[in-house]
């Protein structure tokens, strides 16, 4: 194990989180919150301290491996989330380290949970740098390193595309440009843009410039922190519209807004997971508002709660117009299936993918034409291609273990805390999804207050778990990775 090598990547990322929290000095400045600044100052001293001591040490000429890029991936993410909950422990607002580490994740892998049971009481400084934790943990703070800072072996399969790899979402990852840092350049570009896009078309809609950035990061990481009680319930319905639009958008694999940018618009729109995507979401929206429109005296009105809802669900964000934990059943089950089946692979969105999704339901058919014809071969394909064995091994490695993870920690959540079934099993689907909201206690109109900090911990491995798409968390608890290898990646 290449720990010098790792050492450089914690280092990088402290600095860059140090550096990211400085505009919520500026907004402490505009708004007079001078208690909030000397937390925010010593917080960002400890990771300009630490995180330059650590890019200090001296590298060596070996190459990087798949297992040091996996490690990196959960470490700097687990350090990440420790160094980033500090402003809430040192200012006050959230005083126990285990609900602020718990909050920090959240915010990182766009997860969303919060155990605050008013969230207005947070300064607006702190609230910034609470959704701005979304919008950097939405595409990869490890993604935007490779923007910035250059590597040694980004043109090949080497050491960028073992980081893309380790923590972009999807059962494949490629580049788009002939480089990494290229790619990495353009994705930032395409979300920033976007999320710029939506900050602009907020504040034409009435919303306040402050309320406008916060809620564009949330969404653009399809996060879901919102900055009011009522989340996005008491904006206007343009605003929600808007919002609703965008969580959409953002649940789309970025490399098709590549495509359009190079003028290949028909190939973009011909992505079988495209389709299947909004199909789904036009499906269940559908039904959804036939279900519930009963409880509404404006069909309007259901049908933007029942976009908004779906929207918000299958991008995994989270954010509410509707508390949609007292809807009829059909559509609190049909909400509870797009949180496990997730947005887009390549968006910011969780989940399990709709690609997977894809993938999984192809070949329980082959395996179904193989029952009945042993001898026909049938090759499964995506957008006319062939997908290879190993993806789709892959892919149902993938769907063993996540249920296996799930059912692991609805089973110590039980023993632990002993809650009911449904605020077990949709609290530890929301976390491991990065969702948020769940059902009952832990609904649009709830929080995790209640958890014990052992099951805060448990919930947070889970949203960590979620957001790097198991591999990097397992691989990083196995005491076999750190043993020398000669296998370069």
């Amino acid at each position: 194990m290449n720990f010098r090598v790792i050492s450089k990547y914690m280092g990088n990322i402290l600095m860059l989180e140090g550096a990211f929290m400085l505009p919520a000095i500026i907004v402490a400045l505009i708004y007079k919150e001078f208690s909030s600044i000397p937390a925010l100052v010593i917080s960002i001293l400890l990771c300009l301290f630490i995180g330059y001591i650590l890019s200090k040490v001296k590298q060596n000429n070996r190459g990087i491996y798949a297992k040091e890029a996996y490690v990196s991936v959960a470490l700097g993410w687990i350090i990440l989330s420790f160094f980033g909950c500090l402003p809430f422990v040192f200012s006050g607002y959230i005083p126990s380290l285990v609900d602020a580490f718990f909050e920090t994740v959240s915010g990182f892998t766009t997860t969303g949970s919060s155990i605050l049971t008013n969230v207005e009481l947070l300064s607006k400084s702190m609230l910034y740098w609470r959704s701005f934790t979304h919008w950097l943990g939405g595409m990869g703070v490890l993604v935007f390193l490779m923007a910035i800072v250059p590597m040694s072996n980004t043109k090949g399969s080497g050491e960028g595309l073992a980081l893309m790899r380790a923590e972009s979402p999807g059962p494949s990852v490629g580049k788009m440009t002939p480089t990494l840092r290229e790619t990495a350049r353009l994705l930032y570009m395409i979300y920033m843009v976007i999320t710029v896009a939506e900050m602009v078309l907020l504040v034409i809609s009435g919303m306040p410039l402050y309320d406008s950035i916060v809620t564009s990061f949330a969404t653009a990481g399809t996060g879901g922190f919102g900055i009011k009680a009522d989340s996005i319930d008491g904006y206007n319905y343009l605003s929600q519209t808007i919002v609703a639009v965008f969580m959409m958008l953002f649940g789309v694999n970025f490399s098709l807004y590549y495509l359009i940018l190079m003028r290949k618009v028909k190939d973009a729109f011909a992505n079988e997971e495209l389709k299947v995507y909004l199909s789904v979401v036009a499906l269940s929206t559908l039904i959804i508002f036939f279900n519930v429109k009963g409880m509404y005296d404006n069909s309007g009105v259901a049908l933007l709660d029942s976009y908004f809802s779906v929207s918000s669900i299958i991008t995994t964000t989270g954010f509410a117009t509707a508390n949609f934990d007292i809807w009829p059943q059909l559509s609190r089950f049909i909400l509870v299936a797009l949180m496990i089946c997730g947005a887009s692979a390549g968006s910011t969105g969780g989940g399990v993918k709709v690609s997977r999704v894809i993938i999984m339901w192809k070949a329980i058919k082959r395996e179904i034409i193989a029952v009945i014809s042993p001898r026909k071969v049938k090759t499964i394909t995506m957008d006319g291609k062939p997908v290879s064995e190993v993806v789709i091994k892959n892919t149902l490695t993938y769907f063993c273990v996540y249920w296996f993870i799930a059912i692991g920690s609805m089973f110590l959540l039980t023993i632990i805390d002993g809650f009911n079934t449904e605020v077990t099993v949709t609290s530890v689907m929301a976390c491991l999804n990065n969702i948020g909201p769940g059902l009952d206690m832990i609904g649009p109109a709830g929080n995790y207050s209640m958890f014990s900090p052992v099951s805060k911990i448990i919930l947070s491995l889970n949203m960590l778990i979620g957001r790097l798409e198991i591999w990097p968390m397992l691989l990083l608890f196995t005491p076999s990775i750190y043993k020398n290898t000669t296998k370069k990646i």
